[in-house]
């Protein structure tokens, strides 16, 4: 069985960052799918499950009505292991281009006073919204992108070595 793009990644190396997951050819088009890391993971705390959801409901919002990307958009979703979300977009860019759409889109959160389709009829788990600690994630987040856009390591995923076995198979952990 062949391990997964994403389970390639060292996860004891990687920071926040903006990465690509994987590339994948749908009719003819290219589709991409980044990796917005947003806390270190198994090193920093997960994401609190309430600020994810209310994060998901804003940038998701953000980003489906940002008037030069909205048709390019196909997800926005939170990480099983909440350290961050997946963006898939329609073609292929580099993570740098599209570095200050996500931080206009983190910067966003602090505008909302409260979370859009956060009702009985619109969400799933309405109740579980955290908007205070959303904004506190996002402009945390948003600062680091900025600070750090120079930084080569917040774009490029840190592979993880495998071990072959003497046959000659690869041998994965996962």
């Amino acid at each position: 069985m062949d391990l997964i793009p994403s389970f390639s990644v060292d996860h004891t190396k990687i920071v926040p960052g903006i990465f690509i997951s994987r590339q994948d050819e749908i009719d003819g088009r290219i589709i991409t799918t980044y990796d917005v890391r947003v806390t270190r993971p198994n090193r920093e705390p997960a994401v609190d499950v309430a600020a994810m959801h209310s994060m998901e409901h804003i940038i998701a919002t953000y980003l489906r009505n940002d008037p030069v990307w909205k048709d390019e958009v196909i997800y926005w979703g939170p990480m099983g292991c909440l350290t961050g979300f997946y963006l898939i977009l329609k073609g292929s860019r580099t993570p740098r281009e599209i570095h200050d759409l996500l931080v206009r889109a983190f910067r966003s959160v602090s505008g909302y006073d409260t979370v859009p389709g956060s009702n009985v009829e619109n969400c799933g788990n309405y109740l579980m919204h955290n908007l205070w600690l959303a904004k506190y994630y996002a402009e945390r987040f948003a600062d680091y992108l900025e600070q750090h856009a120079d930084d080569e390591a917040i774009f490029e995923y840190p592979k993880a070595e495998r071990l072959i076995t003497d046959d000659g198979r690869g041998f994965f952990d996962s």
